[in-house]
């Protein structure tokens, strides 16, 4: 097989990256410093909430989210099923059962027609979830609206995975401002739409919520004397309040966030201008692709089409990779896993879902992909459906 030439995403470095961090690395404070407080306002800023809590990467803030929410044994979480492991895994960490709400077939995220199904069925059974975990998936917002709606009918909680969305818009607001959500959540590996290296970000418009993140964020501990327990003893004096861990990210990721935040309306715009050639360079092709629905604008983290025929997707997949083109699929329905299914879960429990995934393919995006390596990619395939 020949080496992957043109993966299926990739961080975006230059030259004002390094300096950042050379800066940094030069400085008095490698971690627990400055720029971790600069990168949280500049991200909380740029999507219009009041906080944030930038932490070691998107799965912690997940977990953070749902212990600072309340999630323990006996509470439920609700996901999607098409997403990745992390936002099912934050509720089991939790000690809560995990369940999963179908996909709609256009967006492929949490479907809010299946949510008031469920939810009503919920309420009626006495099992209703404690937190809803949505997903913007491939960076197109869910319904985001509609699903808030319901879940304060039947007072249930939201944290929104936004990991692959950071820039996209629903309604014109920018995901993670806060107003559908309690706490949103943004991955900042470098696959995504802005690198920390590895990192993430949890973002709510909540003082007590941002509180109990922060702390958690550090062994559960406290250092401000108006929180403490006890009188405090001298300077050097912390209690630790709760059970909490060590999720911090250091001084060195975020002066490289900060740096690519100059960058992510730029990476935005290439994206979109990538997606918007896809879309008519493959639109007589017989391959379905991504909807945009009319209240969303995406952010494109990635390019999921579903292929005509789901028994040549593993025949397109391997020539494509033949080719030196790193495509991939996303997402393995995490209901068919093996340690969910463990759990019970099995085939047919989420069918829109295990159809979406039978014909799933991931072409490269990111926004340093050239229109010559895109046109070659979209040559592959069309070359590999003729087959």
């Amino acid at each position: 097989m020949r080496e992957v030439v043109i993966p299926y995403a990739r961080q975006s470095i230059d030259e004002t990256d390094v300096a950042a961090v050379v800066e940094v690395l030069h400085s008095d404070w490698l971690t627990q410093g400055p720029a971790i407080e600069r990168f949280e306002r500049v991200v909380a800023d740029y999507v219009g909430a009041r906080y944030a809590c930038a932490v070691s990467n998107a799965t912690a803030a997940l977990h953070l989210a749902c212990l600072a929410l309340g999630v323990e044994p006996g509470k439920r979480v609700w996901t999607s099923p098409n997403t990745f492991l992390a936002s099912a895994n934050c509720g089991l960490y939790c000690g809560a059962q995990v369940d999963f709400v179908d996909v709609d077939p256009r967006t492929y995220n949490l479907s809010a027609e299946q949510l008031e199904v469920r939810l009503a069925r919920a309420a009626r059974e006495n099992r209703l979830p404690h937190v809803l975990v949505t997903v913007d998936f491939a960076g197109q917002p869910c319904e985001a609206d509609r699903i808030a709606e319901l879940c304060r009918r039947y007072g249930v909680l939201i944290i929104d995975d936004a990991s692959h969305a950071i820039g996209a818009t629903w309604k014109g607001e920018r995901v993670g401002s806060g107003r559908w959500a309690d706490i949103t959540v943004f991955s900042f590996h470098p696959v995504k739409i802005l690198t920390t290296g590895e990192g993430g970000i949890a973002l709510t418009n909540d003082a007590g919520l941002h509180r109990r993140l922060a702390t958690l964020r550090t062994h559960g501990m406290v250092r401000d004397a108006q929180h403490m327990e006890r009188p405090e003893e001298g300077a050097w004096y912390y209690e630790q309040q709760a059970l909490g861990f060590n999720y911090r990210m250091s001084d060195i990721q975020a002066a490289l966030g900060l740096s690519q935040m100059r960058r992510i309306d730029a990476f935005l715009a290439a994206r979109r201008r990538l997606a918007a050639r896809y879309d008519q360079l493959l639109a007589d092709s017989g391959v379905t692709l991504p909807w945009q629905h009319p209240d969303a604008q995406s952010s494109y983290h990635l390019y999921p089409v579903q292929l005509p025929d789901a028994a040549r997707r593993r025949a397109v997949f391997d020539g494509l990779r033949a080719a030196g083109i790193g495509v991939q699929v996303h997402y393995i329905p995490v209901h068919l896993q093996p340690y969910y299914r463990r759990l019970g879960f099995k085939e047919g429990d989420f069918p829109v879902a295990e159809a979406y995934y039978a014909r799933a393919l991931s072409l490269p995006m990111y926004a340093t992909l050239t229109d010559a390596q895109q046109d070659f990619v979209v040559e592959q395939l069309l070359r590999l459906l003729r087959l």
